[in-house]
This record gives C-alpha cells, structure tokens and sequence, in this order.
C-alpha cells in the first residue's frame, strides 16, 4: 500500500521530471526511511498521514540522530511526494505543506590571523590588475565590506582626501566608512593605472575589458591570491569581512561601533557574527548601563 505511491513517484522524478541521478537516489534513500517509519507506527495508507504524523515522523527523526540539514532534505522529499500525490488525487491536502524545516546552526567563517593577513597584502606586482586586487583586498579587509558592496562601489563614492567612502548596503541603505591608511594608498594608486583598461563608466574596480568586475571575478581573484602567496587557507571575501570584525571587536570591544561598520541593522547579528555570547553581552551591559548594574551573588 505505501511502496507502490512511492515507486510511481520515483519513476514520475526520473521520467517527467527528469532530474538528477543524485537527487533521485537521496528522495529515494529519504522515502524508503518514511516508510519503515509508517510501518513502525502501524500506518497503512498514505490518507491516514496528517500533520501530527509528519511531525511524529520528524521528532523520531531527531531522536535517531539525524542532524537538521538531512531532517531538511527528507521534509523536502516528503512534501514533494505529497505534492505529487495531491496532483494524482489520491490526497486531499499536503500534510507536511505547513511544517517548516529546523533552523540549522549557522557556520560562521574561521577569521584569518593577522600575521596571515599581512601576508596575503605582500601584492609587490605593478601590472595594473595585481594593483587592482591589492586595492581590492586592502579595502574588504580595512572597512569591512560585504562583496557586493565592492562591487557596486563608484569613483565617485570615494573621497581620498577625507579618509571616507559611501557605502551603498543592504536594503539601499548607504553608509559613510573611515578608509584606512593602507587603503587610501593603494586605491590612489589603483585609480592612478584604471584608465589604461579603458574603463567603460564610473565602476570604481573593473575587468580588463574596462567594465564593473563580477562577483566571480572577485572571488577567484581572492582565492588566486591565497594560492600565490602561500597561505593554507581558502581565501574569500566574506572570509576578510569576518575577519576585520573579529579584529576590530578584538581591539576595540565596542559592539556598537562594529555594529555601524559592518551595516547591520540588528546587535544579535553583529554578536553571532564576532563569536561573541550572551554571557559577555550581559557583561558589557550590566558594567555599562546605569540603571542594569544587579546584584551579584
């Protein structure tokens, strides 16, 4: 009664659907699992599954070891074989249409030390793009940036006699950013060779076909870099932005301030993002705030 929905749902993924070998195989692993599972719980028919039943389904999952990206893809499998169902009319409704997956831990980038960086910034290349990337790399790293905030940078958001350049965030929400020492001297000279790639607008880093460089590009270049220089990590960009907020937090311990650079619009994002915990959020507050101090025991 449930192996046979199950087959003619396969078949209807490898014939109709046609998607990958891959995916055939884990929907396949995933629904084999429901069945014993159906079984176990004395569940003959497929009508007789609701809501409660897929959440049964889930919880044993859960007791069974199953982390929460693998519960994630077997609900995936489970609601696209209802789905089916539903278009076959052997179902009313989806009973697992309304379940949402687990909230999977969120793995934050390892930072790279500072000795590392330092390394990574040795660039001594004239050619216009080693000066590019220097740049480049100078600036993620300086002033924190998130890589499509580079990439939609202009020439004219920059201001090189003041230290600051204008940010455009998430959300259009634009930002002004102190630039560092480092910075400054090498986006000079970037702007310096940018005319001999016959730059085609106002895109402050472009290809050397003269237009705005892709996020691509920029990812490739990075890791390149990483490579070339002898480092034995993964060199990325979200890697530096993580970086220049642990490094600051670090220095500084000014969660507010790190707040502003990195344009969040939430503290609790700013705190997962720099490993900081909630004991030492407590910590701040209580020695900061004048009317927080409590007791101690």
């Amino acid at each position: 009664m449930l192996t046979k929905p199950v087959e003619q749902f396969l078949l209807y993924l490898k014939a109709e659907r046609q998607l990958s070998s891959n995916t055939q195989i884990n929907y396949r692993r995933q629904l084999e699992v429901i069945v014993k599972l159906a079984n176990e719980f004395e569940i003959t028919s497929w009508q007789d599954v609701d809501t409660s039943v897929v959440r049964l389904f889930i919880s044993r999952s859960k007791r069974d070891g199953l982390n929460a990206s693998s519960i994630a893809l077997r609900l995936s499998a489970l609601r696209s074989f209802f789905s089916w169902m539903v278009t076959q009319k052997q179902l009313v409704a989806n009973p697992a249409k309304g379940i949402s997956n687990p909230k999977q831990a969120r793995h934050l980038p390892k930072n790279i030390d500072i000795d590392d960086i330092t390394q990574l910034m040795n660039i001594d290349q004239k050619d216009p793009l080693s000066v590019r990337d220097r740049a480049m790399l100078e600036l993620m790293y300086g002033s924190g940036l998130r890589l499509s905030e580079l990439i939609s940078l202009d020439c004219r958001t920059l201001n090189l006699i003041d230290g600051e350049i204008r940010v455009l965030g998430k959300g259009s929400k634009e930002r002004k950013l102190p630039l560092g020492r480092q910075s400054i001297t090498w986006l000079r000279h970037w702007l310096s060779l940018r005319p001999l790639l016959n730059p085609q607008d106002d895109a402050l880093f472009i290809s050397k076909l003269g237009k705005r460089i892709s996020h691509r590009s920029v990812q490739k270049r990075f890791e390149q870099w990483g490579l070339k220089q002898g480092l034995n990590i993964h060199i990325n960009p979200h890697k530096l932005r993580h970086s220049f907020a642990t490094h600051m937090l670090e220095s500084s311990g000014d969660l507010r301030a790190v707040q502003e650079l990195l344009g969040h619009a939430d503290l609790s994002t700013t705190q997962i993002y720099t490993h900081l915990d909630f004991a030492h959020l407590a910590e701040v507050y209580d020695s900061a705030h004048p009317r927080a101090k409590r007791e101690k025991k």
